[in-house]
């Protein structure tokens, strides 16, 4: 049976140019984030003026420490620690890039023009992961140099030295690994509040809750808590299992991946 007149045969669209087409939509709507610059600038204002602050403030006592203290020093951790408190912003930044979509309602909008619900979610999951990557790479680099200089007098480490290399790169990859559990909580949440509250909870409050309390099964479930990816910019690894920064950052991604595999099965189930 032939085509009517003036009639265009309908093509399908191709599965690449659907997946560019998503990626591109994700990617205008993650700029269009209008807490993103200032999570993102207050990130590495943390991150690269406290390494520069944690490296001043350490160097005086790395030099009065016994020769105990003063091996068990870690160079590269010392000034990176101001992650444990930019990394709060890193996930509130994964929590708005969703929730943002879902109280204005532009979510439904998103999942009419592409019915490919799993496809969004993989595309926004992948334009955050990179863009933050990128972003908290280049602070990790900057913290380490501008830290390392504060330590100079004392002992600081250089980028070429073993395993530093990997510090530095492990610190983005665990900001990134922060950033894209926030997003998932924050589909799985849907409201801003909720989602920053176990956002915070999970990073900040139940770390110090298994610190408070005693007892050696504690002491070491503290290990397995989602900031061990922690272990991924330390030299001088502890603790009962001793973790490096690999394994730590594998327990983090484990957890990424459990709220991934909710946050897919929420939006493949329910409604926008």
């Amino acid at each position: 049976m032939s085509a009517r007149a003036g009639t265009v045969p309908r093509r399908g669209i191709s599965l690449d140019s659907r997946l560019l087409a998503t990626a591109h939509s994700e990617w205008i709507k993650f700029r269009s984030v209008r807490s993103g610059p200032f999570a993102l600038s207050a990130t590495a204002l943390i991150v690269v003026v406290g390494a520069w602050l944690l490296g001043d403030a350490n160097r005086g006592g790395y030099l009065a420490a016994s020769p105990a203290g003063k091996a068990a020093f870690d160079p590269v951790f010392t000034v990176l620690q101001a992650i444990v408190l930019a990394q709060l912003f890193v996930g509130a930044l994964g929590v708005i890039t969703v929730t943002g979509e879902y109280t204005s309602g532009l979510i439904r909008g998103t999942f009419v023009a592409t019915p490919q619900r799993a496809q969004v979610l993989a595309m926004k999951a992948l334009v955050f992961a990179v863009v933050v990557w990128a972003c908290c790479t280049a602070m990790s680099f900057a913290a380490f140099f501008l830290g390392q200089s504060a330590l100079s007098l004392a002992r600081h480490a250089g980028i070429g030295d073993p395993g530093v290399l990997t510090a530095v790169f492990g610190a983005g990859l665990y900001l990134t690994l922060v950033g894209l559990l926030g997003m998932f909580i924050g589909v799985l949440m849907r409201r801003t509040p909720a989602a920053l509250a176990a956002i915070f909870g999970l990073l900040a409050v139940l770390p110090i809750v298994f610190f408070q309390i005693p007892g050696k099964i504690t002491k070491n479930l503290r290990e397995y808590l989602p900031d061990a990816g922690q272990q991924a910019y330390r030299l001088v690894h502890g603790g009962a299992y001793a973790l490096g920064p690999w394994q730590g950052l594998g327990v983090e991604a484990a957890y990424v991946a459990v709220a991934a595999a909710a946050a897919f099965a929420l939006i493949l189930r329910t409604d926008a």
